[in-house]
């Protein structure tokens, strides 16, 4: 699939993504909220995490959305510009505040994982197709969106509803991670929701796990294709597994297993296997090449502390990928994996 976009504009980037970032505070000590006394400030958001990956790996990235005009504000647009990532389309909004949120130290599958979020009202939640530059989110050779958005408010629905309808002329190529998160949807029909966005896109992220929850689905990856035959690519993520990858009825899925990886943290790694995907999409690579510099992105931020971590380098990512199958099994990659193999490839190049 090549991809093709707004290519004469003269602020034309490579990937817009538009959602909610959140000022995230992480304890300084694994325990329960109500036990940590103190919490170091970072930042966090399925979309924004998108783009910075895709900033450090050298693409032209814009990410849109709204915050407060407060120091939270300030700071979410400020580490993000930080990543390379333009942000000159964020909005403030001096009614409403930046949200933030709280998390434990565990992972989020485990039982004693804690999250408190406080964004209802926040500034992102009111973003609307009339408050938003619809002309800077459709600048890009590729639109990136999550269904974290939709659930936000009846607005910020509404501008998603607008930016997946096709338009005269064409438009960027979107890509949408479903991002089913229950509690953010309350008594709305968050999978209904859902799944009309989805089938509205061109390139779709689901877990099998989020399918099953959601839309009640069983059979694995083909019976989500069936659920879902209208995006051009659907990727199907399996965990540990791996990911499948459909882009059309006459072609079989391409399957990728999944690499073994010394777990860090799991936040973010979705992001970042999304993140890894678009990016070898953007070189037009095949599909199971994709599929692989997803696992590899994703493997970059398994093996670190936070949301966010700086991919493989491209020539690193690249070797790797043209590994044979059997290599590729064989690969066992822990903390610190990007910056140990990039070093051994610039031994290689200057002996």
């Amino acid at each position: 699939m090549t991809i093709t976009g707004p290519c004469n504009a003269p602020d034309v980037v490579d990937v817009v993504a538009l959602g909610e970032s959140m000022v995230t505070f992480l304890p300084t000590r694994p325990g329960r909220l109500a036990d940590v006394p103190s919490f170091e400030r970072g930042i966090g958001g399925a979309e924004s995490n998108v783009v910075c990956g895709l900033a450090a790996a050298g693409h032209a990235v814009r990410w849109v959305s709204r915050v407060g005009a407060d120091g939270f504000g300030d700071h979410l647009v400020e580490a993000i510009g930080g990543y390379g990532v333009d942000v000159s389309a964020v909005g403030r909004d001096p009614a409403r505040p930046t949200g933030v949120y709280f998390r434990t130290a565990g992972d989020r599958a485990t039982d004693a994982h804690e999250v408190a979020y406080y964004r209802a009202g926040s500034a992102a939640s009111a973003m609307s197709a009339a408050n938003t530059d619809l002309g800077a989110v459709r600048s890009g050779r590729m639109l990136h969106l999550s269904g974290i958005t939709a659930a936000l408010s009846d607005t910020c629905l509404g501008l998603l509803r607008e930016l997946v309808t096709p338009r005269t002329g064409g438009g960027p190529l979107v890509s949408f991670d479903v991002n089913f998160r229950p509690g953010l949807w309350r008594d709305a029909d968050g999978p209904g929701v859902l799944l009309e966005l989805a089938r509205a896109c061109d390139v779709v992220f689901v877990g099998a796990d989020e399918a099953e929850h959601a839309w009640g689905v069983t059979g694995g990856p083909e019976a989500i294709r069936a659920l879902l035959p209208e995006p051009r690519v659907l990727v199907v993520k399996e965990g540990g597994r791996g990911a499948s990858v459909f882009a059309s009825a006459a072609t079989p899925a391409a399957f990728v297993p999944a690499l073994d990886v010394d777990v860090v943290a799991a936040t973010g790694a979705g992001d970042a296997f999304a993140a890894g995907f678009l990016s070898a999409t953007l070189r037009d690579l095949p599909l199971p090449a994709r599929l692989r510099h997803g696992h590899l992105w994703a493997a970059a931020t398994l093996t670190a502390p936070g949301d966010l971590a700086a991919p493989p380098s491209r020539d690193t990512a690249d070797r790797l990928v043209a590994l044979d199958a059997a290599a590729w099994e064989k690969l066992r990659l822990g903390p610190g994996w990007t910056q140990a193999t990039e070093r051994a490839d610039e031994e290689v190049r200057t002996p």
